[in-house]
């Protein structure tokens, strides 16, 4: 007999960590021979347009101890402003361009590294553009759902200024916390999960 609804409850929550490395970075975790590569650690070809950039990024805890389990998503547009997606309607990205990738921390220091393309600016549903960004998910121990937010790049200084969603944000001086600094071609990002340098977080 079929059970009713009322009768469902909530499954119990759980951490990502310590597991979700050997599932989703096996070879970053020691366990070679299944896949050559772990999926999502090439965002950019040999033949990729734009800007090659890197970005050095640290995760912090409450009291500033970097958490060195942490694992990152992120999705971006390619150099000319296109998503690698079926339903870009303003043309085709760069095939040789992914638009997503996977980064694991180190696990000794919690740097997470990867190298892409400097992503162009992208279309707000309202007509305007937003300035060139980045969006992470962000999963490690001792968080129950994963976060959300944007990095975007210190040298955009005008569309940054211009970005409907950084506008947006009701406490402006908060929005350093999304501005990644630039060094020669390096990028450096922190994120600070509490405290008072609180990194915003976005709720979708």
């Amino acid at each position: 007999m079929a059970q009713k609804l009322t009768r469902l409850k909530e499954s119990a929550s759980q951490t990502a960590g310590p597991y979700v490395h050997i599932g989703l970075t096996p070879n970053l975790s020691g366990i070679t021979g299944v896949y050559p590569e772990d999926l999502g650690t090439r965002l950019a070809g040999e033949k990729a347009r734009g800007e090659r950039i890197r970005v050095e990024m640290r995760v912090f805890d409450g009291t500033g101890t970097p958490v060195k389990d942490t694992l990152i998503e992120l999705w971006q547009a390619d150099a000319d402003g296109l998503y690698n997606s079926p339903s870009e309607a303003r043309g085709a990205a760069d095939p040789h361009f992914a638009g997503w990738g996977r980064v694991a921390s180190d696990m000794e220091t919690g740097v997470l590294t990867f190298e892409t393309i400097k992503p162009g600016r992208v279309p707000f549903p309202d007509g305007r553009m937003m300035a060139p960004h980045i969006s992470l998910w962000i999963v490690a121990r001792g968080l129950n759902l994963g976060l959300a937010t944007r990095m975007y790049f210190a040298d955009e200084e005008e569309a940054n200024a211009k970005d409907p969603v950084l506008t947006r944000i009701e406490h402006q001086n908060r929005v350093p916390t999304l501005i990644a600094g630039r060094n020669g071609n390096t990028y450096t990002f922190d994120i600070h999960l509490q405290g008072d340098r609180e990194t915003v977080f976005f709720d979708i």
